[in-house]
């Protein structure tokens, strides 16, 4: 929301006075003098005029969670356990999950309380790459490579998926980058190639890549290099 927006919508200033304050330089935003009123200020962000607090700074949480197998990308369910289960229950009313995974997938999950921030980590038109390693049923042809670089029609979206990049680890195995992040995407592009994946683990999305210190079940905070790395 635009900061002259804060001053007169949300606190019952004129506009007129708000232009006053913000020329006077009584207006700040985190600690620092801000003369614009046109500035976009988030929920994040604290707005004070003089010593009055106008605008509280909501919490901003930025978590990587090492997802184990048999836990739901969710909030509640009543019949098998959530991720957030797996957190401290005074940060789960804050947080929504950015990139979910399905029960039977493990690795990195991101969740945040800033949605904004998140929806540039997961909107496919983004093309943000997110790398999987893969183990499947049958083995892997060279020719899956092809394929996937060329791209997977889906009928049901009615498109075909941007170019994947597939590097074969063994018969079996193999890492996987996608650049979109569809419904069960991954499973759907190996079973258009007559294959089925038996497991799935997320390594990373972006610059942002699963912490090896982290346990199944464990979770940590990201740094602010890590969060600055996301739009």
């Amino acid at each position: 929301m635009k900061l002259s927006r804060i001053l007169s919508n949300q606190n019952g200033v004129s506009r007129r006075h708000a232009r006053h304050l913000l020329a006077a330089g009584e207006v700040q935003v985190d600690g620092t003098t801000c003369h614009d009123g046109s500035r976009e200020v988030s929920r994040f962000q604290q707005v004070c005029v003089g010593s009055t607090i106008v605008q509280q700074a909501a919490p901003a949480y930025y978590l990587m969670l090492h997802k184990p197998a048999g836990y739901l990308s969710a909030t509640v369910d009543n019949q098998h356990p959530t991720v957030l289960e797996l957190l401290p229950a005074s940060l789960r009313p804050h947080l929504h999950i950015g990139g979910r995974l399905d029960r039977a997938t493990t690795g990195l999950l991101i969740l945040s309380s800033d949605g904004r921030w998140s929806r540039q980590l997961t909107l496919p038109g983004t093309k943000i790459p997110k790398t999987y390693k893969v183990t499947t049923a049958l083995p892997i042809t060279p020719e899956v490579r092809q394929r996937f670089q060329e791209g997977i029609w889906f009928a049901f979206e009615q498109l075909s998926t941007s170019p994947a990049e597939l590097d074969i680890l063994g018969t079996h195995e193999a890492r996987i980058t996608i650049y979109e992040g569809r419904y069960h995407q991954v499973k759907r592009m190996f079973h258009a190639v007559g294959n089925c994946v038996t497991s799935l683990h997320r390594e990373s999305m972006g610059c942002l890549k699963l912490d090896p210190t982290l346990e199944p079940g464990c979770y940590r905070h990201l740094r602010p290099e890590e969060v600055s790395s996301v739009g």
